[in-house]
């Protein structure tokens, strides 16, 4: 025992006459350090993991059917549902916002008229209808219009087809007999209107037609168009209900009204590049703010004349609307038959007229009526024609109609190019 404990005392002996005692204390710290840092990160992983655990809904299991697949609680597939259908009711709000925005008006002025006639009385109209043309200016972009030069002989059918071809369609228009009349009154002031401000251009887009010709086309039957107008309705119109309408002032309250807004805007847009970035980088924007201030306009005339509009007969008012879509089946194909003659005598297939993106932007653009405009109009003509709410609420529809239409065609385009492109 005495030896052994010799034997030891010389072995720790010659142990720590070989080693360096600092040295040996530092490595059993460091080591120590090393286990407790590692028992830590264990303890972290594990804290970690517990509280990545799945959180059971309503506290129940999750069951699994025949085929092994977990069936979920009914509380979470219901709130996905009503999810879902706030993302389809979102989706279809965006895509509709200036039809919607419309009806909304005319709701709201049958409902409650109180409120509109006050606006009526202190000119609302006329405000909204400026800033209407303010924003139509600061949105043009006329930097591709150079692009359609190429194109212009179908640019000059379009601009000939809108402002003087057309609006002989009012005659046809005013030989119907309905009652009340202003219902055929306002469709025909409709067919003598320029194209639409924004409409036309964006459904040529999605079409993959030639949108910088479509664009052209709109800029110059809207300028044009405010100078056409008075002359149109007093030739049409006035004398076809035997009505003097007086067109010098009816084109000065244009030039203030329309086209004066639409110059300011457009100079503000180009002389300001801020400006134009930021109404660019708002595309979205700034057409809600002009379909909320079309809006108020129906809103408004419709709240003065509900006491006559609620005397309409249903049957009458849907016959109206049938009277709209007729219009714009009219002039789609007068337009295409227009196009299809000029093209088989200027070149037949190798004519601008018989190129696709040039066919699909003048079919739109020139069969389209806008709506701002002539609610500007009817609002100068001070009810020289009839009563404004009658006038303008067919051509609501009418231009709802026109767009569903053309949407509808946009869509049958695409999916026969799909189809060929399949084949090819």
């Amino acid at each position: 025992m005495a030896m052994a404990f010799v034997g030891t005392k010389s072995l720790f002996h010659v142990s720590s006459h070989r080693s360096n005692p600092p040295a040996f204390s530092f490595q059993i710290s460091h080591f120590s350090y090393n286990v407790a840092l590692l028992r830590s990160t264990s303890l972290a992983l594990n804290r970690k993991r517990q509280s990545y655990s799945p959180i059971r809904a309503c506290g129940l299991p999750d069951k699994k059917d025949d085929g092994g697949r977990i069936n979920e609680p009914a509380s979470v597939s219901g709130s996905e549902n009503r999810v879902s259908w706030l993302e389809t009711l979102s989706t279809f709000a965006n895509n509709n916002f200036l039809p919607l925005a419309l009806v909304t008006g005319v709701a709201v002025g049958i409902a409650n008229p109180s409120l509109g006639c006050l606006a009526d009385r202190y000119y609302l109209s006329k405000f909204s209808t400026f800033g209407i043309f303010v924003i139509s200016g600061l949105t043009l972009r006329t930097s591709e219009i150079s692009a359609s030069v190429e194109a212009w002989p179908v640019a000059v059918y379009g601009l000939v087809s809108i402002l003087l071809l057309t609006p002989y369609f009012s005659r046809l228009i005013l030989q119907i007999h309905l009652h009340p009349q202003e219902f055929v009154t306002g469709l025909a002031i409709f067919s003598c209107m320029p194209t639409t401000l924004s409409s036309g251009v964006a459904l040529t887009q999605l079409a993959g037609g030639n949108s910088a010709l479509a664009l052209a086309m709109t800029v110059i039957s809207n300028m044009l168009g405010i100078l056409a107008i008075p002359f149109s309705i007093s030739k049409f119109i006035a004398a076809g209900v035997g009505i003097a309408v007086p067109t010098k002032e009816l084109l000065r309250s244009l030039v203030l009204i329309l086209l004066i807004p639409l110059i300011f805007g457009k100079i503000l847009r180009e002389s300001f590049k801020g400006v134009a970035d930021f109404v660019d980088g708002n595309r979205k924007l700034f057409p809600r703010i002009s379909a909320i201030l079309l809006s108020l306009v129906p809103w408004m005339q419709v709240s003065r004349s509900r006491s006559l509009l609620l005397m309409v007969k249903p049957e009458i008012f849907l016959a109206a609307i049938g009277m709209g879509t007729f219009l714009h089946i009219a002039l789609l194909a007068f337009n295409a038959l227009g196009i299809r003659t000029l093209a088989a005598f200027s070149g037949g297939n190798k004519s601008v007229f018989s190129k696709r993106r040039n066919v699909s932007a003048v079919l739109l653009v020139a069969s389209q009526k806008t709506l701002p405009v002539m609610v500007a109009v009817v609002e100068q003509l001070r009810g020289a024609l009839g009563e404004s709410g009658l006038l303008v609420l067919p051509c609501i529809a009418a231009h709802i109609i026109q767009i569903i239409i053309d949407s509808f065609l946009v869509n049958f385009w695409s999916t026969s190019d799909g189809s060929s492109n399949n084949v090819k």
